[in-house]
């Protein structure tokens, strides 16, 4: 037996207000749901997963009036939760566990008249111990960690800012064909370079977006799933990856990830190489993230990123189509079910403007944490071995 994507769901994505994450969960559930032409009574599995606003819970289960589940838990990897939600899934669908699960992730921390910037904010109580001290450092947020692993890459192999910034203008190519995309304004390597300094290397365009919303997907047999509503999105393939870099001179942080044993355990398992591979849907919290992970899945050599990225292989028209919906960077940012649901959406071909010239294996990676966690799935419109 193998397993598939048989629905997904999305709300109302960015500056989206007056719903809680629970409420935003269960429309994402409902809309997974209608979308593979099942009612909720046909579900036995529920697996959630919040954001930093917080909810939803296990309780969805009871908003969503649930009975008789035969698999319920919240599952957090941050942003590597999405890929490890599905291939829990599979692996419960495929051992007889449960038959239809439902996956879901949503997240509401966009206050009315709040900026972007202020949602992930931590209050000077929250810094006591060790963190105390990298905070009297100057290292009181995820930028600034992300701009230390960036800058230590750069350090190495001679990456640029600028070459990162191909990476945000590439994304936004792609986002402008995305009519759910927040930003769909073109921009170019000079906006980049303009745009101000978020954490040095970093410039504001280097960095993700904020989202409410929530985002769900149904994972059910590949054999019901052909008899659904909705084209099955097949799972060759999954892997995670947890390296546990140490933050200190000589380790690795910044410059190898866990995508690098997550990508090739989910490569063996769906039995291809990187050059099989159509589509990426890339975890790009920040633009650094898209070009560490393309290096450590083997479409580039280690150091080689910056080049592969600058050479417009990632954009409308490139080598390697990248985040096709415009990423976290340029459409929303709904943690692992940002590229997850692109996934499905490309594997469908349901892309529109967007839509890939190729589609036949997409792979779609997740990362959370500081680089801590990563998980990568392998889909494909057609099964495993056709």
């Amino acid at each position: 037996m193998s397993a598939a994507i048989a629905g997904l769901g999305m709300t109302e994505l960015g500056r989206v207000y007056g719903r809680s994450p629970r409420r935003l969960a269960a429309d994402a559930v409902r809309l997974a749901a209608a979308d593979a032409g099942l009612g909720l009574d046909d579900l036995d599995g529920l697996l959630v997963s919040h954001g930093m606003g917080g909810s939803p819970g296990i309780e969805l289960a009871d908003t969503l009036g649930l009975r008789d589940l035969r698999l319920l838990t919240q599952m957090n990897a941050f942003g590597a939760t999405a890929g490890a939600m599905v291939a829990h899934a599979a692996m419960s669908v495929m051992s007889g566990t449960a038959t239809t699960v439902a996956c879901v992730f949503a997240d509401a921390p966009l206050k009315p008249k709040q900026s972007a910037g202020s949602a992930y904010n931590r209050s000077a109580r929250e810094w006591y111990g060790y963190g105390g001290m990298t905070a009297a450092l100057g290292l009181r947020s995820v930028n600034s960690f992300y701009a230390l692993a960036a800058r230590r890459h750069m350090s190495r192999y001679g990456t640029t800012s600028e070459q990162l910034g191909a990476i945000a203008v590439s994304t936004r190519e792609w986002a402008a064909r995305n009519p759910l995309a927040q930003m769909r304004e073109p921009i170019t390597l000079a906006d980049h370079q303009a745009s101000r300094w978020v954490s040095e290397p970093l410039h504001l365009l280097d960095c993700c977006l904020v989202s409410n919303g929530a985002i769900a997907v149904i994972v059910t047999s590949a054999d019901r799933a052909r008899d659904l509503a909705r084209p099955p999105v097949h799972l060759w393939g999954w892997g995670q990856g947890h390296p546990g870099h140490r933050k200190e001179r000589g380790s690795d942080f910044g410059l190898t990830t866990g995508a690098a044993s997550s990508g090739a355990t989910a490569m063996k398992m769906a039995g291809i190489t990187p050059s099989d591979v159509d589509v990426c849907e890339l975890y790009d919290c920040y633009t650094y993230t898209v070009l560490v992970s393309l290096e450590d899945y083997g479409f580039c050599a280690k150091g080689e990123g910056g080049a592969f990225a600058a050479s417009g292989a990632l954009g409308p028209g490139g080598s390697l189509p990248t985040n096709t919906g415009g990423g976290q960077l340029s459409a929303y940012y709904m943690w692992g079910f940002t590229p997850l649901s692109e996934a499905v959406i490309q594997a469908r071909g349901d892309g529109g403007e967007r839509q890939a010239p190729a589609n036949d294996v997409v792979l779609v990676s997740g990362n959370g944490g500081i680089l801590d966690h990563h998980s990568t799935l392998i889909v494909s419109p057609h099964p495993k071995g056709a």
